[in-house]
């Protein structure tokens, strides 16, 4: 159930809200005094508050701003009797989502607060996908990115092969740290694997190959008789 806060000092009309919403599953709160309003709307989370511009104490522009300083995403939709352009963008410049001009029917605020509710869904699913992204690997200018299999070199794309793309992943893992041919072999092979640890060596070449400049040292240097370290 979606929690509506109702800011709004006409009775009747507030009644009205309250009572249309609660038909649509709706738990409304109402406040019908500025201060009360603005403490209701930063005390709690709410789905959606719907605010009206003409209050006692303070009014609907500034419980806007206030509110917006603090609630980043919380829906706003304003209602006021104020129809003017001016008054429409004071009212979006102070942080509303949307503003409906009184009198209004019931079935355009309700369309408009589902307008607010899927803006808010996709800016979480955004913000999840977001999170649930990978962080970029990278050395000096070669980077890899985990999430679009994306390797490049000073910004040039790098083709490279499954096994050279894991092997290339695990020497990013551990810059700075000598790995041997073991190491390499159970984690980019994996444990069952039926090769030799030479195919390491075989694959390290192609890794080069690919990812270093001609002429310059390699980003990956051969510790004799150990394995790998990727350094400069």
């Amino acid at each position: 159930m979606k929690k509506v806060l109702l800011i709004e000092d006409e009775k009747n009309m507030s009644k009205f809200i309250q009572l249309e919403l609660q038909r649509e599953s709706f738990s409304v709160t109402i406040a019908a005094e500025g201060n009360t309003g603005l403490q209701y709307a930063l005390a709690e989370e709410w789905d959606v508050i719907l605010l009206d511009i003409m209050l006692p104490g303070l009014d609907g522009l500034e419980i806007c701003r206030r509110v917006r300083a603090s609630k980043k995403c919380t829906p706003i939709i304003m209602l006021s009797a104020r129809d003017s352009v001016s008054e429409r963008i004071n009212g979006l410049d102070c942080g509303a989502d949307d503003y409906l001009p009184k009198p209004f029917a019931i079935e355009e605020l309700l369309a408009r607060m589902r307008v607010v509710f899927r803006r808010q869904q996709g800016a979480t699913v955004h913000m999840e996908h977001e999170m649930d992204r990978l962080p970029l690997m990278s050395y000096l200018d070669l980077s890899l990115d985990p999430n679009t299999r994306i390797v490049s070199r000073a910004g040039l794309p790098i083709e490279l092969t499954k096994r050279e793309y894991a092997l290339l992943q695990m020497f990013l893992s551990n810059t700075n740290r000598v790995l041997d041919r073991e190491t390499l072999l159970d984690q980019v092979w994996g444990f069952e694997a039926a090769v030799d640890t030479n195919v390491v060596d075989v694959y390290v070449r192609y890794l080069r190959r690919k990812i270093d400049y001609p002429g310059e040292s390699s980003y990956i240097q051969t510790m004799r008789g150990i394995g790998y370290v990727m350094r400069k």
